[in-house]
Protein backbone atom coordinates (compact mmCIF):
# COMPACT_ATOMS: atom_id res chain seq x y z
CA UNK A 1 0.00 0.00 0.00
CA UNK A 2 1.35 3.44 -0.88
CA UNK A 3 2.11 6.07 1.71
CA UNK A 4 -0.94 7.94 3.00
CA UNK A 5 -1.83 10.87 0.77
CA UNK A 6 -1.58 14.39 2.09
CA UNK A 7 -5.07 15.17 0.79
CA UNK A 8 -8.16 14.42 2.85
CA UNK A 9 -11.68 13.19 2.06
CA UNK A 10 -14.20 15.88 1.17
CA UNK A 11 -15.95 15.10 4.45
CA UNK A 12 -13.76 14.24 7.41
CA UNK A 13 -15.27 11.65 9.69
CA UNK A 14 -15.21 12.94 13.28
CA UNK A 15 -13.21 10.71 15.57
CA UNK A 16 -11.89 10.58 19.09
CA UNK A 17 -9.90 7.91 20.84
CA UNK A 18 -8.34 7.20 24.25
CA UNK A 19 -5.69 4.49 24.27
CA UNK A 20 -3.01 2.64 26.14
CA UNK A 21 0.15 3.65 24.25
CA UNK A 22 2.85 0.99 24.69
CA UNK A 23 5.92 2.17 22.78
CA UNK A 24 9.55 1.14 22.46
CA UNK A 25 12.44 1.94 20.16
CA UNK A 26 16.13 1.27 19.54
CA UNK A 27 17.32 4.42 21.36
CA UNK A 28 19.12 4.40 24.67
CA UNK A 29 16.75 4.48 27.63
CA UNK A 30 16.73 8.29 27.38
CA UNK A 31 15.14 8.50 23.91
CA UNK A 32 16.47 11.41 21.84
CA UNK A 33 12.98 12.32 20.60
CA UNK A 34 11.99 13.22 24.16
CA UNK A 35 14.95 15.57 24.68
CA UNK A 36 15.32 17.50 21.46
CA UNK A 37 17.88 15.20 19.84
CA UNK A 38 17.96 12.66 17.05
CA UNK A 39 18.01 8.87 17.46
CA UNK A 40 20.79 7.78 19.78
CA UNK A 41 21.63 4.58 17.88
CA UNK A 42 21.54 5.50 14.19
CA UNK A 43 18.13 5.09 12.55
CA UNK A 44 14.79 5.30 14.35
CA UNK A 45 13.32 1.81 14.65
CA UNK A 46 10.28 1.33 16.83
CA UNK A 47 7.10 -0.55 17.48
CA UNK A 48 4.03 0.65 19.38
CA UNK A 49 1.09 -1.39 20.65
CA UNK A 50 -2.32 0.18 21.20
CA UNK A 51 -5.36 -0.94 23.12
CA UNK A 52 -8.34 1.38 22.83
CA UNK A 53 -9.92 2.27 26.17
CA UNK A 54 -12.77 4.07 24.46
CA UNK A 55 -13.16 5.64 21.06
CA UNK A 56 -15.37 6.28 18.07
CA UNK A 57 -14.85 6.80 14.36
CA UNK A 58 -18.08 8.40 13.25
CA UNK A 59 -20.78 6.02 14.50
CA UNK A 60 -18.39 3.08 14.87
CA UNK A 61 -17.24 2.08 18.35
CA UNK A 62 -13.53 1.28 18.64
CA UNK A 63 -13.69 0.26 22.31
CA UNK A 64 -11.27 -2.56 23.05
CA UNK A 65 -9.66 -2.53 19.59
CA UNK A 66 -6.00 -3.50 19.38
CA UNK A 67 -3.47 -2.55 16.74
CA UNK A 68 0.31 -2.41 16.41
CA UNK A 69 2.54 -0.23 14.26
CA UNK A 70 6.18 -0.88 13.40
CA UNK A 71 8.41 1.56 11.59
CA UNK A 72 11.88 2.39 10.37
CA UNK A 73 13.17 5.92 9.67
CA UNK A 74 16.71 6.50 8.38
CA UNK A 75 17.11 9.38 10.84
CA UNK A 76 14.89 11.53 13.03
CA UNK A 77 11.16 11.07 12.32
CA UNK A 78 10.58 14.68 11.30
CA UNK A 79 13.15 14.30 8.50
CA UNK A 80 10.90 11.77 6.77
CA UNK A 81 11.58 8.67 4.72
CA UNK A 82 9.67 6.38 7.07
CA UNK A 83 8.55 2.84 6.30
CA UNK A 84 5.47 1.93 8.35
CA UNK A 85 3.56 -1.33 8.82
CA UNK A 86 0.13 -1.40 10.48
CA UNK A 87 -1.08 -4.65 12.07
CA UNK A 88 -4.72 -4.85 13.18
CA UNK A 89 -6.47 -7.43 15.35
CA UNK A 90 -8.00 -10.06 13.07
CA UNK A 91 -11.14 -10.07 15.25
CA UNK A 92 -12.05 -6.49 14.34
CA UNK A 93 -15.02 -5.80 12.10
CA UNK A 94 -14.30 -4.22 8.69
CA UNK A 95 -15.76 -0.88 9.78
CA UNK A 96 -13.48 -0.84 12.84
CA UNK A 97 -10.44 -1.55 10.68
CA UNK A 98 -11.52 1.27 8.38
CA UNK A 99 -11.68 3.59 11.37
CA UNK A 100 -8.23 2.69 12.63
CA UNK A 101 -6.71 3.10 9.17
CA UNK A 102 -8.51 6.44 8.81
CA UNK A 103 -6.98 7.67 12.06
CA UNK A 104 -3.43 6.29 11.76
CA UNK A 105 -3.06 7.34 8.12
CA UNK A 106 -3.95 10.94 9.00
CA UNK A 107 -6.50 11.04 6.17
CA UNK A 108 -9.22 12.45 8.39
CA UNK A 109 -6.98 14.94 10.17
CA UNK A 110 -6.22 15.17 13.85
CA UNK A 111 -2.92 15.22 15.69
CA UNK A 112 -0.47 13.58 15.94
CA UNK A 113 -1.28 11.43 12.91
CA UNK A 114 -1.96 14.26 10.46
CA UNK A 115 1.56 15.60 11.02
CA UNK A 116 3.18 12.16 10.89
CA UNK A 117 1.56 11.32 7.53
CA UNK A 118 3.90 13.75 5.79
CA UNK A 119 6.94 11.84 7.06
CA UNK A 120 5.89 8.45 5.67
CA UNK A 121 7.42 7.15 2.43
CA UNK A 122 5.68 3.75 2.46
CA UNK A 123 2.69 2.50 4.42
CA UNK A 124 1.87 -1.21 4.49
CA UNK A 125 -1.41 -2.48 5.89
CA UNK A 126 -3.75 -3.03 7.44
CA UNK A 127 -2.37 -6.52 8.05
CA UNK A 128 -4.99 -8.64 9.93
CA UNK A 129 -3.27 -10.78 12.59
CA UNK A 130 -3.84 -12.21 16.07
CA UNK A 131 -2.56 -9.67 18.60
CA UNK A 132 -1.62 -10.72 22.13
CA UNK A 133 -1.31 -7.84 24.58
CA UNK A 134 -0.78 -7.37 28.31
CA UNK A 135 -1.38 -3.84 29.57
CA UNK A 136 0.44 -3.50 32.90
CA UNK A 137 2.40 -0.25 32.99
CA UNK A 138 6.14 -0.87 32.90
CA UNK A 139 5.47 -4.62 32.79
CA UNK A 140 3.42 -4.42 29.58
CA UNK A 141 3.98 -6.57 26.51
CA UNK A 142 2.53 -7.26 23.08
CA UNK A 143 3.06 -9.88 20.41
CA UNK A 144 2.06 -10.54 16.82
CA UNK A 145 3.05 -14.20 16.34
CA UNK A 146 5.82 -14.46 13.76
CA UNK A 147 6.02 -10.71 13.22
CA UNK A 148 6.42 -8.62 16.39
CA UNK A 149 7.31 -9.08 20.03
CA UNK A 150 7.96 -6.47 22.72
CA UNK A 151 8.37 -7.20 26.43
CA UNK A 152 8.76 -4.34 28.90
CA UNK A 153 10.63 -4.40 32.19
CA UNK A 154 11.33 -1.64 34.73
CA UNK A 155 14.71 0.08 34.77
CA UNK A 156 16.77 -1.13 37.72
CA UNK A 157 18.52 1.10 40.25
CA UNK A 158 22.27 0.56 39.79
CA UNK A 159 22.88 0.60 43.57
CA UNK A 160 19.94 -1.27 45.09
CA UNK A 161 18.91 -3.34 42.08
CA UNK A 162 15.30 -2.44 42.76
CA UNK A 163 12.80 -1.25 40.15
CA UNK A 164 12.97 2.49 39.47
CA UNK A 165 9.81 4.51 38.94
CA UNK A 166 10.50 7.15 36.28
CA UNK A 167 7.81 9.41 34.88
CA UNK A 168 8.27 11.91 32.08
CA UNK A 169 5.78 14.82 32.14
CA UNK A 170 5.08 17.49 29.53
CA UNK A 171 3.37 20.27 31.56
CA UNK A 172 2.08 21.97 28.39
CA UNK A 173 1.27 18.75 26.56
CA UNK A 174 3.43 16.40 24.50
CA UNK A 175 3.23 15.28 20.89
CA UNK A 176 2.05 11.70 21.54
CA UNK A 177 1.20 11.83 25.25
CA UNK A 178 1.44 14.14 28.26
CA UNK A 179 2.66 11.76 30.98
CA UNK A 180 4.53 8.51 30.44
CA UNK A 181 6.11 5.86 32.67
CA UNK A 182 9.59 5.14 31.33
CA UNK A 183 11.08 1.65 31.33
CA UNK A 184 13.14 -0.61 29.08
CA UNK A 185 12.77 -3.74 26.96
CA UNK A 186 13.98 -7.25 27.60
CA UNK A 187 12.72 -8.25 24.14
CA UNK A 188 11.97 -6.15 21.05
CA UNK A 189 11.90 -7.37 17.47
CA UNK A 190 9.97 -6.97 14.23
CA UNK A 191 10.06 -9.32 11.25
CA UNK A 192 8.23 -8.18 8.11
CA UNK A 193 9.36 -7.73 4.48
CA UNK A 194 9.00 -3.95 4.80
CA UNK A 195 10.31 -3.42 8.35
CA UNK A 196 12.64 -5.72 10.28
CA UNK A 197 14.93 -5.22 13.27
CA UNK A 198 15.94 -6.68 16.62
CA UNK A 199 16.92 -4.64 19.67
CA UNK A 200 16.70 -4.75 23.44
CA UNK A 201 17.63 -2.85 26.57
CA UNK A 202 16.43 0.39 25.00
CA UNK A 203 13.78 3.02 25.53
CA UNK A 204 10.20 1.99 26.38
CA UNK A 205 7.19 3.80 27.78
CA UNK A 206 3.59 3.17 28.79
CA UNK A 207 1.18 6.10 28.64
CA UNK A 208 -2.55 6.70 28.46
CA UNK A 209 -3.35 9.34 25.87
CA UNK A 210 -6.26 10.87 23.96
CA UNK A 211 -6.45 12.13 20.38
CA UNK A 212 -9.21 13.64 18.24
CA UNK A 213 -9.78 15.56 15.01
CA UNK A 214 -12.43 17.75 16.64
Amino acid sequence: MAAPAATHPATRVPWRIRVHNIECCNCHQACGCQFGEGPTRGPCEATIGYEVIEGRFGDVSLDGARFVIAFHYPGAIHLGGGRVVLFVDERLRPEQVEGIVGIVSGRHGGMPWEALAGTVASFTGPVPVPIEMTVDGTHSSFRVPGHVEAVFTPIKDVVSGKDKEIRLIYPKGGFFWNEGDICTTSTMWVKHPDVAFRHGNGYACHAITSWTNQ
